[in-house]
């Protein structure tokens, strides 16, 4: 390589860096030690090997690349104004304020390139997983001799802190079972955390570890040798049959005098003297600010010319193969426009009235096998429980290294890795609603998955089974109370309890229809089932008249949800006995009912009835909103107990008993 060549890449990387520091600096916010230290990585990877199309960012077969340290989001910033896409410098200029595409981590509803949503660390580690994963489903799937319509890698350049994280252990161990190995991680080996040296609390054999769980590993002893961070990068993309972890020994804060090496620069700017400084140290220009010399942007720009024609020469192989394969080319189209093809719900269950009592979750297992006939790229899996969840997709296996095609996946007992991988397949694309399941009470495990599933706006589903008390014997550790309200209370989230097998082939139905993520909430114990007409409908809307009074105009209105409808129900048969004129009302997704227009709601729920008890094996919060100040919530503000589910519920108060007495009660 040539003097010009090597001043180029030096040029290249400090205009990376320092674009970086600069709008750290003006918003007086942020991380300027991350792309200190590792932006020669990232060039690296951006301009060698990276195949990305800047003027097309959902290229379907463009590699990936997740900043999983997302607190160093300038980095990912500088690199994206830098090769070309829509992300322009007045957006660098207004780092972290109102409005902006550049927010303090990044989004990827929001940013043109960016992957995935990351700053919650190890996240963007396991989300790069299901990507790898979903890589792999696909191209067994699609690909044909001759025909690699899908053929890409996924990196990731992750952190100490990410590495330290429950939630990358989780999903290295299973990366690396399952030989993913078109997964990349460039590890920012800098050796200090946010408050102290990482030696202070990590002290691990890093490479052992991921030696261990089956990974390649390789080490770049220099964060600045461009030359072996190339090589180590080649020989990654060599072994297929690995993932890998590239650890890259760095300095954060490369080029501060006072603060490289040092938890001072981490996470707060260098500060006005400290940039010139820096920019001193590093031949740039101290008095310089937002500096892009212009034989470096031509450079970077580059980027724009090689995507379009990466993309182009794989188009026309699309192309040929499409015509090839009328019929996966057919599949295609319905697993990446995320449009469901006609007719995909037509064989979803219905019961009629009079059929055995059935658990919702034996029900959910009917309803997910009905849908998956119709869609061959639906998939997901289970922590160690499908036995149970009743979540197996019938008629295909497990994917596996051996097996890429199976449609079922063993996470193993890993939910937090388990959430956010399927986060990660349903950003990938082509994977139809991904899914997960578990039991309810695990649900505390996956909540930050799920939350950011909610921010991203992406739309897996979250299964969960032994939803309340009703799991009986097995204690309070095992027995959700508080869960269902902590789901309820994340934005952008629908939740789904449905209260007999018929809401819950209508809530599978409701869910895939959403574009943002759904919660799937069942039982273990059986359930009467009710007469399905209406049903499709009143779910669809989140809560519907259940049972209507006698002659209409209600006297006393009853809600619930899930196993709680029955008692519900059961109520109302006695308080009709007693002349009461009782409405049942089924609330299976208030989040969908709240979105409903007010005639609706008031139709439902009409104001001029006052006496109002709602029922459910959960927390009281949030009722009060559906049955007033005036009305009574049956409920449980408390953990519950070890034995038979029906001992627990009349020990507990949550009986119909309880309910006739509330609403008498309340009538005077």
């Amino acid at each position: 390589m040539s003097d010009a060549t090597q001043s180029l890449d030096l040029l290249a990387i400090n205009t990376i860096r320092f674009l970086a520091v600069d709008a750290v600096q003006k918003a007086n916010s942020g991380h300027p030690g991350l792309p200190l230290g590792a932006a020669p990585m990232a060039y690296a990877l951006w301009t060698r090997y990276l195949r990305h199309n800047p003027r097309n960012p959902q290229w379907r077969n463009r590699d990936r690349f997740v900043l999983s340290a997302g607190h160093g989001s300038m980095l990912l910033y500088a690199l994206l104004h830098l090769t070309g896409y829509d992300l322009s410098l007045e957006q660098i200029k207004q780092f972290r304020q109102w409005g902006s595409l550049t927010p303090g981590h990044p989004e990827s509803h929001l940013t043109p390139g960016v992957e995935t949503t990351t700053g919650p660390l190890g996240q963007g580690f396991a989300n790069a997983v299901g990507m790898a994963l979903a890589e792999a489903f696909l191209a067994a799937t699609f690909n044909r001799p001759d025909y690699p319509v899908v053929d890409h890698y996924t990196y990731v350049l992750a952190s100490d802190g990410d590495l330290m994280e429950g939630v990358a252990s989780e999903a290295a161990s299973l990366a690396g079972h399952l030989k993913l190995g078109k997964l990349i991680v460039l590890y920012d080996d800098n050796k200090v955390m946010l408050s102290a040296p990482t030696q202070a609390a990590f002290s691990e054999d890093v490479i052992g570890r991921f030696d261990a769980y089956g990974w390649q590993t390789l080490v770049v002893e220099d964060g600045n040798d461009l030359e072996t961070i190339s090589q180590a990068i080649e020989h990654a993309t060599q072994d297929t049959t690995r993932p890998t972890l590239i650890a890259v020994r760095t300095i954060i804060g490369y080029g501060s005098p006072n603060k490289a090496g040092t938890f001072k620069a981490h996470g707060e700017p260098l500060g006005v003297e400290e940039v010139k400084l820096t920019k001193k140290a590093l031949g740039w220009d101290p008095e310089s600010d937002f500096l892009i010399p212009g034989h470096v942007l031509e450079h970077f720009r580059a980027a724009v010319d090689h995507g379009g024609r990466y993309e182009h020469e794989w188009t026309g192989m699309f192309a040929e193969w499409a015509q090839k394969y009328p019929d996966l080319a057919k599949q295609w189209d319905a697993a990446f426009s995320g449009v469901l093809p006609e007719g995909w719900d037509q064989n979803l269950p219905v019961y009629p009235l009079g059929t055995k009592p059935i658990a919702t979750r034996d029900a959910n297992g009917e309803a997910l096998n009905a849908i998956a006939a119709h869609l061959p790229t639906f998939m997901g899996g289970d922590a160690d429980l499908s036995s149970s969840t009743k979540t197996q997709i019938k008629g295909t296996e497990l994917f596996s290294s051996e097996n890429r095609t199976g449609r079922n996946v063993q996470f193993g007992i890993r939910e937090h890795a388990m959430g956010s991988i399927i986060n990660g397949m349903a950003l990938h694309g082509g994977i139809i609603k991904p899914y997960t399941a578990t039991f309810m009470t695990f649900a505390d495990y996956m909540r930050p998955p799920m939350r950011l599933a909610a921010i991203m706006e992406i739309a897996p589903i979250f299964i969960f089974t032994h939803d309340s008390i009703g799991v009986g014997e097995d204690g309070p550790t095992h027995q959700p109370v508080e869960q269902l309200a902590a789901l309820r209370a994340i934005p952008h989230l629908t939740v789904f309890r449905p209260g007999d097998a018929n809401e819950t082939a209508a809530a599978w139905r409701a869910a895939m229809l959403l574009k943002t993520p759904a919660v799937l909430i069942f039982t273990r114990q059986k359930l009467p089932v009710y007469a399905p007409e209406g049903t499709l409908e009143g779910v669809a809307k989140g809560g519907y008249i259940k049972a209507e009074a006698e002659g209409g105009n209600p006297e006393a209105i009853l809600l619930a949800t899930g196993s709680e409808l029955s008692l519900a129900m059961e109520a109302r048969e006695k308080l009709t006995a007693l002349g009461i004129k009782t409405r049942v009302v089924s609330l299976p997704s208030w989040e969908l009912f709240d979105q409903q227009d007010q005639s609706y709601r008031d139709s439902v729920l009409p104001p001029s009835v006052k006496v109002r008890v709602a029922v459910e094996a959960g927390v009281t919060q949030g009722w009060h909103k559906y049955v007033g100040d005036g009305g009574k919530v049956i409920a449980l503000d408390r953990f519950g107990a070890s034995a038979p589910q029906e001992v627990i519920f009349r020990e507990l108060g949550l009986t119909s008993d309880a309910v006739v007495a509330a609403v008498k009660s309340l009538k005077g």
